[in-house]
């Protein structure tokens, strides 16, 4: 498999369109609203996960584990930071949301 010129750019412009396009999206969301946007974003670390785990039994099983193998753990591990961390702060921030109810309906 052989990466071509015209599949580079083409990756590339579309990588650069998608920063692009995240940036406005997420600019134009409700300061209330960040916590579930980031819950969410959250979801989708998981499934970078599952992508990592694929990827590395892919390239573990070749034999000779290479840079991709290597690369396919380092997301795994990422991702699981990512997704853990994320999943601790937004408990925090429902706790909070939750304590104030409490008070506030007492």
């Amino acid at each position: 498999m052989s990466l071509t010129v015209a599949a580079l750019v083409g990756s590339i412009t579309v990588f650069v369109l998608a920063i692009f396009l995240g940036f406005e999206l997420i600019s134009k969301v409700p300061p209330t609203l960040h916590t579930p946007l980031m819950s969410g974003a959250n979801a989708i670390s998981g499934i970078t996960i599952v992508g990592a785990l694929i990827l590395s039994n892919a390239a573990f099983n070749d034999g000779d584990p290479g840079v991709a193998a290597w690369l396919a753990f380092a997301a795994l591990v990422m991702a699981t930071i990512n997704v853990v961390g994320g999943f601790m702060v937004t408990n925090r921030m429902l706790e909070m949301i939750a304590g104030k109810k409490r008070k506030g309906g007492e």
